[in-house]
């Protein structure tokens, strides 16, 4: 999607969401001026925390496409597709960068060879084998409802579980956006000493990804404070509901995964441990931000699918956690 149709399609939303504000006041407490102040507090604070993350991951980006020889992404890897994808799920375990970065730097992979579908299973593991990310929910949870270890596995289950679907397309160049694709074909044929193809990409991946940062998070700031949170919390002690309550949650507050188990932490004592787990599983894989930054690179039917095959999973490891607990 060009940024343009970006912009417009995030200026409808957040225009919808305006509307049913101005026609059912009575949901808010709080008038929409000082809300408005609220959204752009918390979208400033959404861009500042996926910043310096994003620009992580560019560089490691850049040091796969032009500083690594052309054949040692693959050389590392297992031929066996499975293994192949088991691998780069861990990946994540020796990357500690969030969400933001993974996008830039599985761009990277992808510009050496390595197939979409593989990328996708890597983009969809790191931010929750993160091994920041598993310490900070260690610290917010420790052992306690086996949130973290259903976490662990949730996240590999799910990552394997996408990139083998995807691998299942014969034509993986259908999966990527036109715009990425041309590109591949530009960086593979730039010209220049490794320090000016450095900056010449750098400067390409940023143009690429800043934009949809930038839309992802004032999307994100502003659902916040236009859809009432009141609403979501009503629904904390119904099983079933809260669990579906914390995934919209989990969409739309866009918080780094390296600390979102503490804000999780807030609604242990409203919500059940299977709607926990539900957030922290979803949360880091297709929040608004997320999903914006991999639109620079996915077309939006993969987008769809992939959000439909994580929030389906995340609610069947809820509600069986739940069940089991």
């Amino acid at each position: 999607m060009p940024t343009g149709q970006a912009i417009a399609a995030g200026a409808g939303i957040v225009a919808v969401l305006v509307l049913i504000d101005l026609f059912a006041p009575t949901l808010f407490a709080d008038a929409l001026p000082a809300r408005a102040q609220d959204g752009l507090t918390l979208a400033l604070s959404v861009l500042i925390e996926a910043l310096p993350w994003v620009i992580l991951g560019v560089v490691l980006s850049i040091v796969v496409q032009v500083w690594l020889p052309s054949d040692a992404v693959q050389r590392w890897l297992p031929r066996n597709a499975w293994a192949r994808r088991g691998v780069l799920s861990l990946l994540g375990m020796f990357i500690p960068v969030c969400e933001c970065g993974n996008v830039p730097f599985a761009r990277g992979l992808m510009m050496r060879g390595l197939a979409p579908a593989e990328a996708m299973t890597f983009l969809i593991a790191a931010p929750i084998v993160n091994p920041i990310v598993i310490l900070t929910t260690h610290a917010a949870f420790g052992w306690d409802g086996g949130i973290l270890v259903a976490r662990l596995v949730g996240g590999f289950v799910i990552a394997n579980l996408i990139g083998w679907l995807f691998s299942l397309r014969r034509d993986q160049q259908a999966l990527l956006t036109e715009r990425f694709v041309d590109t591949c074909a530009h960086v593979a044929h730039e010209p220049g000493s490794p320090a000016r193809r450095s900056l010449v990409q750098f400067l390409i991946e940023l143009r690429a990804v800043m934009p949809a940062l930038v839309i992802g998070s004032a999307l994100a700031g502003a659902v916040q404070v236009l859809v009432p949170r009141d609403v979501l919390l009503a629904i904390g002690s119904n099983p079933v509901l809260s669990i579906l309550a914390m995934v919209a949650l989990a969409m739309t507050v866009a918080i780094c995964s390296n600390v979102d188990a503490f804000f999780a932490l807030s609604f242990a004592s409203t919500f059940s441990s299977g709607a926990i787990i539900a957030f922290l599983i979803v949360g880091p894989l297709v929040d608004v931000k997320m999903l914006a930054l991999l639109r620079t690179t996915f077309t939006a039917r993969v987008l769809a699918a992939v959000v439909g095959v994580v929030v389906l999973s995340a609610c069947v490891i809820g509600i069986g956690v739940n069940v089991l607990g």
